[in-house]
Order: structure tokens, then sequence, then C-alpha cells
């Protein structure tokens, strides 16, 4: 069952889009980058089950099928026209699954830092034992139950703000409730739980497409390398002093590497039209 979903919109721009945060925000992370992008688009984002005001993953089946289903439901409110999407690490998985599942539904996809992990595993073994090595304490914490070491050991491997202690105890709290999440994710992101590297499933995906990179970010040359490999449409792009979090802590910079692509999608489509 579909929890309840709550979605907000930014922007006033004809051309809609669809934004899926990424893991331990809401979908008022989106905010910046559709302050800057109001008068192109109406971005429409959800918050992800367990997330924000939306309702909480059941616990039955697998976590991002439930995500998935979200994001479907929502386009589904926003007509029956392919859309654009923007999707933030666990969010850019959920852009990803619904380009390749669903592809006469999106226009276009753009990615920043999408945490499919396994394409990487698939290429490259090692890289698996370099994950596993460089998020030992956050596992460790997880196995131990303590949910506060688990979210701050998180925050230290992927947060690009200020150190745990400098958060505000409210975040702080939001972080340490949903840090189960990460672990919940883990069908997807490591072991591809639906399928998405069976051959042929990747060629769906024949839209544009984009994968971002942060320069500061870990491991997304390696992870979006894996999947640009395999997207036959894709353009990629790396943003210079841009970490992991940079549609939150850079929005104008995101915003405007989103829409200079849409800018030439667009004018590629117009000289195909002439």
């Amino acid at each position: 069952m579909i929890p309840h979903i709550h979605s907000r919109t930014f922007g006033s721009g004809l051309r809609p889009a669809l934004a899926i945060h990424c893991t331990l925000a809401h979908s008022g992370a989106w905010r910046g980058v559709g302050t800057v992008l109001g008068d192109r688009l109406t971005l429409h984002a959800f918050d992800l089950p367990n997330h924000g005001k939306s309702g909480d993953w059941d616990g039955q089946g697998i976590l991002h099928d439930t995500a998935t289903a979200m994001a479907r439901a929502v386009m589904e409110d926003i007509g029956p026209d392919p859309i654009d999407i923007i999707g933030h690490s666990f969010g850019a998985t959920v852009a990803l699954r619904l380009a390749i599942e669903s592809p006469e539904r999106v226009r276009s996809v753009a990615m920043f830092e999408p945490v499919f992990f396994a394409p990487a595993i698939a290429d490259d073994p090692g890289f698996a034992d370099r994950y596993a090595a460089d998020t030992a304490d956050f596992d460790a914490a997880l196995a131990a139950g303590d949910d506060e070491e688990a979210a701050r050991a998180f925050n230290r491997a992927w947060g690009d703000g200020p150190p745990w202690a400098d958060i505000p105890a409210a975040t702080r709290q939001y972080m340490i409730d949903r840090i189960q999440f990460v672990r919940h994710s883990t069908p997807m992101v490591l072991h591809d739980s639906p399928g998405l590297l069976a051959p042929g499933q990747f060629d769906r995906a024949a839209m544009p497409a984009l994968l971002i990179a942060g320069a500061t970010a870990h491991w997304a040359a390696e992870v979006n390398g894996a999947i640009a490999r395999r997207l036959p449409n894709v353009q990629s792009q790396t943003l210079d002093g841009v970490g992991h979090m940079g549609p939150i802590t850079h929005p104008e910079t995101v915003a405007h590497a989103w829409v200079a692509f849409m800018d030439r999608v667009d004018g590629r489509r117009n000289i195909t039209a002439d």
C-alpha cells in the first residue's frame, strides 16, 4: 500500500518537472533549485516515505518499490504528458528507475549522484570492499542499535555542511529518527532488487539523461561512470567546489547545470524538427 504522499510545488513556469530528494531530507530541499528556475518550471516535489509529511513505509516488500510507486502517483497527478525529472542521491535512484521502467512518461532525466552502487560493483568487485571499509563505522553503529551514532557517521560520510554538533538539535533528531531508511535502501542500491542491470533494461531509457557529480564528492566518479556506461543517451558533468549535497548547498550551480542541459535537449529537438 502506498502511504500518504505530501507534495509541494516551487515556481510557476509552464513546464512541469518532478523532483525527488535525498535520504534524510524532505521536499523542501528543492526550494533553492525551484526558486532559481521559478519562471521556467513548476517543480513538483514530494516527501519520500518516512520523510517530511508523507506517511511511513509499512515494512512490507521493498522500500524502493514503495518510493517509486509514490513518484509514479505524483506523476499521474501532474498529467499524462512526459515530464522532466531530477533526483538527488536516493531520489536519483528513483529517477533512474522511472526512466528505465516508464520511459514513455519521462521527457528527460537529471541525476545528481545517484547512490546506485550495484553497477559500480558489477564493473569492479573491489568497489564493494572499498565502500564497506569506508562505511564500517556506520554499519557498526547500526548493528549496535545506536541510531544516533549511525546518523553522525552518515552525516560525516555524506554531509557537506556543518559538523554534527553544530547542526540544530531538531534537525539532528530528524536524521536519527530516519536513519534506518538507509539500511532498508540496500536491496536496491547494493543488490539491484528491481533488476535494472538485466540485459536490455538500460537501453529502455533512451531519453536525454544528465549525470551530475560534485568534484569534492566521494564515490561519485565511479558510480556515475558505471551508470553512464549503460545509458544510451547520456551527458555527464562535474561541478567544481560542490559536494554530495550540491542541490541543497549550491542550488544555483545545480539549477544552471540542469537548465543548460534542458536547453541543449530542446535545441536538438528543434533542429530535428526543422
